[in-house]
């Protein structure tokens, strides 16, 4: 299935839905109420949610709310996750561009020590999560804005301390995620050896269209990535290029609790602006387009604040 959260028409009541050909249903109204209307209480809900959404989107009721894509507003599939949980330069290529970007306290780092024998990375604030089509603000604080392309990995059942055998039953589905970073402060904080500001500003994590459950997506390590800027490729990768594939990094990060709805992100393939020879950054008008096959299209365009 595809699942949704989405704003119904004609005013500003938030639900829940599945994606059908004909339009969106909405699961809330569908299910006289069974089902919640917010995504995380569904995903808190286990699987006897997610059997009722299957028969539903089988077969809708008579007068069922099936909406018009174009008559909704979609939101991120979890607007508001109880954490994310960022995995760090888990694309070989990515790290090595980053060690040539042209930041001075960037490059102080001794890089050649970044990878352990686990995933290393850090936590991002779940109010920077905007849906599709949301506008992603520059904040004045930065002259650097740079894209990266990232499997969202969306938790359905709660883990603690899972085996990597396992790890991908407690896996609710997929999604895009668009880690929108501001590399001079993102520079500057880590020569203090922290993050925060420069992955953390508000609408700086765009993350949908949907989220698409595991039985659709039965293998996460061979899906196409990309990245493309006013319709130029800027990243292009396979999600198996990662070195910590999924099953690895919710093993790993659930030594966390980890709950229904939060997310995990598997890191940026290269591509990057801050990786270019003569990088041109993010600014007002550009359109980012987040794409990973079988999950569909994240856009975002970009706006400058005053």
């Amino acid at each position: 299935m595809k699942l949704a959260s989405f704003i119904l028409p004609g005013g500003d009541k938030r639900t829940i839905g599945v994606v059908l050909e004909k339009g969106l249903l909405d699961l809330c109204a569908a299910s006289d109420g069974a089902l919640p209307d917010d995504m995380r209480s569904f995903l808190e809900m286990g699987e006897p949610a997610m059997e009722k959404a299957r028969a539903l989107a089988d077969t809708p009721p008579a007068g069922a709310n099936i909406h018009a894509a174009g008559d909704i507003e979609l939101l991120a599939p979890v607007p508001r996750p109880g954490k994310i949980l960022h995995t760090a330069c888990n694309f070989g290529e990515h790290l090595s561009e980053l060690t040539t970007w042209s930041a001075p306290e960037w490059q102080e780092h001794d890089w050649g020590t970044f990878h352990f024998e686990h995933p290393t990375g850090f936590l991002q604030a779940p109010s920077c999560i905007i849906g599709t089509g949301a506008t992603v603000v520059r904040p004045a604080f930065t002259k650097q804005l740079d894209h990266e392309v990232e499997l969202g990995i969306v938790i359905g059942k709660t883990a603690k301390r899972v085996s990597q055998d396992e790890a991908l039953t407690y896996v609710a589905g997929y999604t895009v995620f668009n880690d929108v970073s501001a590399r001079d402060i993102q520079a500057r904080e880590h020569a203090n050896k922290v993050i925060l500001l420069g992955k953390s500003f508000d609408t700086s994590c765009p993350l949908g269209p949907y989220l698409v459950t595991t039985d659709e997506i039965p293998d996460p390590t061979i899906l196409d990535m990309e990245m493309r800027v006013n319709g130029k490729v800027h990243q292009k990768a396979k999600t198996g290029d990662m070195i910590y594939k999924p099953d690895q990094l919710v093993a790993w990060w659930s030594n966390l609790t980890l709950e229904p709805g939060d997310l995990i992100t598997s890191g940026s393939p290269p591509g990057v602006i801050a990786g270019m020879k003569n990088p041109v950054w993010l600014d007002e008008g550009d359109v980012m387009e987040a794409e990973i096959e079988g999950l569909g299209v994240l856009m975002n365009p970009i706006s400058v604040e005053n």
